[in-house]
């Protein structure tokens, strides 16, 4: 029989226990392992699938009514999250089995060399969770770009998404305020990028595009709603280190040195192919694609820099000087309509659309 102090532990931890849950409901969390499969890439001959492991996230969103309560409250809940370190996953491809492991922020990649060369186009993949506890597989999918002469990297924030990176006050406050559909791009800007990616492309192809940013894989969902619902063309999105709950004022201030990495690690995987990058002033594209061209002459065709931060004007119209003298064709702008009419002069666009 037990005393009366194990049954008052007993309890009291059945009353904790009660509390947790009660709050994992409140907070739409959830405590189970869940495995994240991000948008992959390849060539056809290798492909790469990455994504999260973690074992306390939020529940993805399904109702975007507006309100500051109700928007910074699911804003709050997509950097409540707890890793899973060392988690094993299996992804099976064309008859063999691949295994990988996450790092000690969550997150894993598969790196696949291909036996039979793959065709262009999106491919379905499942990563497969390996704990005898649980049986979870979760679906993802990675895309082969179709041979065009161009492809496009773009970032994300002040680029085609308002988001006053450079203003950190500012940033976290339409962060809190605003959702993935009540957050506006600049004006222009979807049709200039639903022109270059469907100018001379075969019907039901689209040209390649590439979304690399600083802002966390937290706001992966975030983003890419963002994007379907204001109709951007597929693409894969390269984001950068995910952040916990007590990181969330530095969102969006990462180390801008992996950014270069990520987007030189596509440039690697299609040798034969030119760029055209799209960035803003507001950090630090400028300079990382000018180091991008220097890493990869004669690879990139274009740059686009979107004037958002006023006092950067001269600085980075010398660097823009400086690509011009290396042969890139560079388009620094204020409205998309300049962009759209500096891809036409420069055929990345047919003269007689848009």
């Amino acid at each position: 029989m037990q005393n009366l102090n194990d049954l008052y532990k007993e309890k009291k931890l059945s009353i904790a226990d009660r509390i947790k849950n009660k709050l994992f409901v409140w907070f739409r969390l959830s405590n189970k392992p869940v495995v994240k499969v991000y948008r992959g890439y390849g060539n056809p001959a290798k492909f790469l699938v990455f994504g999260h492991v973690l074992h306390l996230s939020a529940y993805p969103r399904k109702k975007y009514k507006r309100g500051f309560v109700k928007n910074t409250f699911s804003m709050l809940r997509l950097f409540m999250v707890k890793p899973s370190k060392f988690a094993k996953l299996k992804l099976v491809w064309d008859g063999n089995t691949y295994e990988a492991m996450t790092e000690d922020d969550g997150f894993y990649k598969f790196e696949v060399e291909c036996k039979n060369p793959l065709a262009p186009g999106w491919y379905n993949v499942e990563v497969e969770l390996l704990d005898p506890r649980y049986k979870l597989k979760a679906p993802g999918e990675f895309f082969v770009p179709y041979v065009y002469e161009y492809a496009f990297i773009s970032d994300i924030d002040d680029t085609f998404l308002i988001s006053h990176s450079s203003n950190l006050r500012k940033r976290l406050y339409v962060l809190l305020t605003k959702n993935a559909r009540s957050r506006k791009p600049f004006e222009g800007v979807v049709n200039h990028y639903q022109l270059l990616a469907a100018t001379g492309a075969a019907e039901h192809t689209e040209r390649a595009f590439f979304f690399v940013s600083s802002s966390e894989w937290n706001l992966y969902d975030y983003i890419l709603e963002f994007a379907r619902n204001n109709k951007l063309p597929k693409g894969v999105y390269l984001l950068n280190q995910m952040k916990l709950f007590h990181q969330l004022w530095k969102t969006g201030q990462n180390n801008h040195a992996t950014k270069f990495m990520r987007i030189a690690r596509i440039m690697e995987a299609y040798p034969d192919q030119k760029f055209v990058l799209f960035g803003d002033d507001s950090q630090e594209d400028p300079n990382i694609y000018s180091r991008i061209i220097e890493y990869f002459p004669g690879k990139i065709y274009s740059v686009y820099l979107r004037h958002v931060h006023k006092s950067n004007w001269e600085r980075v119209k010398k660097i823009v000087e400086k690509l011009e003298a290396l042969g890139v064709r560079c388009c620094y702008f204020r409205h998309s309509a300049e962009a759209i009419a500096h891809s036409k002069e420069n055929g990345l666009i047919a003269r007689d659309i848009g």
